[in-house]
């Protein structure tokens, strides 16, 4: 006994009532932790872009940042350097000091101030 095959009009449903599962997709990338070829991208170009703003050398910038890939740290740093020479911009150069201690937090002038003993 042959099956019976469904109605286009059944396909059509069962089609529809499965397109909502469809579009967590990119959201289970992401659980299981999938890589994404335009994030990669993307975050290798924000870094070179940063290592040219801030004045490295395009080999220090592989050096610091070696899981990033290098065709897309190099595309970043360049638009960048094409960037600054269009406008002028001068480097920034970086203000952190590696070993230095952090700096104390800000102290609340509650605690700044010392108590005054109450005239009598």
């Amino acid at each position: 006994m042959p099956r019976p095959t469904p109605s286009p009009t059944l396909r059509r449903l069962v089609l529809l009532a499965l397109l909502p599962f469809a579009a967590g997709c990119d959201q289970l990338a992401e659980v299981l932790e999938l890589p994404n070829p335009s994030k990669v991208e993307a975050e290798g170009r924000a870094v070179g872009s940063a290592c040219r703003h801030s004045g490295r050398s395009l080999e220090d910038c592989y050096a610091l940042n070696p899981a990033a890939s290098k065709a897309a740290v190099f595309a970043g740093w360049r638009d960048m350097n094409d960037y600054m020479m269009e406008h002028k911009l001068e480097i920034v150069p970086s203000q952190l000091v590696q070993g230095a201690p952090k700096a104390a937090p800000p102290r609340s002038t509650a605690q700044a101030a010392p108590a005054q003993p109450a005239a009598h």
